[in-house]
């Protein structure tokens, strides 16, 4: 088991930054693979996000590449979302995941573990 909680969402104009923060408790976090999703008001919840047990390895949607950076700290059990040139699409409530596997997977279904979530609001 392992509890998830974000934090760092926010308002901010198009083309500026947020840095999101999910904080684990419960089970050693490094055994994790961590991703980051989003779900826009109507839409499905979509990926964003996935970063290795090792921070090795990363995968990005390819809305978020070369924008957003993953990254994380096992020692204090921290997973993180470097948002930069934000755009108005990029509004959404943003969601920290957890799963047990080495594989990044990008589909909500493949992770076990989810925070509550924090909003994100890029005006334009």
């Amino acid at each position: 088991q392992v509890q998830l909680v974000e934090s760092g969402g926010g308002l901010v104009q198009a083309g500026g930054s947020l840095r999101l923060s999910c904080a684990a408790s419960g089970r050693a976090f490094s055994s994790y693979t961590m991703g980051w999703f989003r779900q826009a008001p109507g839409k499905e919840r979509v990926f964003v996000a996935a970063i290795s047990r090792n921070d090795i390895t990363k995968r990005y949607a390819s809305s978020a590449e070369g924008r957003f950076t993953i990254s994380r700290d096992n020692d204090k059990h921290t997973v993180y979302l470097q948002m930069n040139s934000l755009k108005p699409e990029d509004t959404a409530v943003y969601y920290c995941a957890a799963q047990g596997t080495a594989v990044l997977y990008t589909t909500s279904d493949k992770y076990d573990y989810w925070g509550q979530g924090t909003q994100v609001t890029v005006s334009s």
